[in-house]
């Protein structure tokens, strides 16, 4: 993370120049690499220790880390009133409800299935950025975004015929927690790139937003578990600090500077990378096996990514 590509608020980028720069580029594939990691280590974490609990050591370590990168940049974590309540929001949104819904819903449905349903984050974030931010949808995103969701669907079948033994019940309630996760972090999303939070440096605000996110989900996690038990090993403790380091301090003010720079709906995509990267991590650590459904699924669902980003926002 050399220089200062995410510090303080960034230009959207001009709907007449559709192309990605290579920085934009770049920012989707390291951004897609490291969520498509981090869903193989939740797996892991949710059988070790209380979900919620979990959730929150995360982001006590990662708003730690991320006060030190600001520190390290030589930026301020000072911010102003209006600033420190926009970053409590976002920490509500992003860093409390957003993985208490993605955590409780793997309990109920395979991870592959929680990865691919937040591939249709896309829709959301274009839908909401249209009504708050007035950013225009054009004709060849929503191609790219209908293609996509054809893809999106066919992995949603693949997952789930992996895993028949899943009653209707469970699937619902999975997959309702799941989508409630999607739309907490779009609302997070769309509010960062809002024009007040466009005006706070995005490290220190990320800073305050996971300190706020870490003690609602501290708040949250005693009263529905109680006192937390710590876990003991290098595994859990290993798989947290990837996830706040990697996961969070890493990842999260490349992607919030993306939205800035191309737009929520376009830099949702990369959600529709992440379950293609975490299928093919899976293959190596795990003994995935491709069938000609994730084959399909993904190749359609790449095609509608290309189709989306080459096109204006």
């Amino acid at each position: 993370m050399a220089g200062r590509p995410y510090a303080g608020a960034m230009p959207s980028s001009s709907p007449s120049s559709p192309r990605l720069s290579a920085q934009s580029l770049a920012s989707f594939a390291i951004v897609s690499l490291i969520w498509g990691s981090t869903w193989l280590v939740i797996k892991d974490q949710i059988a070790l220790s209380v979900p919620a609990w979990t959730v929150t050591f995360r982001f006590m370590l990662a708003a730690c880390g991320m006060a030190l990168l600001a520190a390290v940049r030589g930026e301020s974590l000072r911010l102003a009133p209006r600033g420190l309540a926009l970053a409590v929001v976002v920490g509500l949104f992003q860093f409390c409800s957003n993985f208490q819904f993605v955590y409780a819903a793997e309990a109920y449905v395979p991870s592959g299935l929680v990865a691919v349903l937040y591939a249709l984050m896309m829709v959301p974030n274009a839908i909401l950025g249209r009504i708050v931010l007035g950013a225009p949808l054009r004709g060849r995103f929503l191609a790219g975004c209908a293609v996509a969701i054809v893809g999106i669907a066919v992995l949603i079948g693949q997952e789930y015929h992996l895993h028949e033994g899943v009653s209707a019940a469970q699937t619902l309630l999975g997959v309702g927690l799941t989508l409630c996760g999607v739309m907490s972090a779009s609302t997070a999303n769309i509010i960062q790139a809002t024009p007040t939070g466009r005006a706070q440096a995005v490290v220190p605000m990320l800073a305050w937003a996971m300190l706020a996110g870490a003690v609602l989900d501290g708040a949250f996690a005693y009263a529905t578990h109680g006192a937390p038990v710590i876990p003991q090993g290098w595994r859990f403790w290993g798989g947290v600090g990837w996830l706040a380091l990697g996961g969070s301090v890493a990842a999260f003010p490349i992607y919030f500077a993306l939205i800035r720079q191309i737009g929520a709906g376009r830099a949702a995509f990369t959600n529709v990378i992440t379950p293609v990267v975490a299928m093919a991590l899976s293959t190596f650590f795990e003994g995935y096996q491709w069938t000609w459904l994730s084959v399909v699924g993904s190749v359609v669902a790449m095609a509608g990514l290309v189709i989306a980003l080459t096109g204006g926002r």
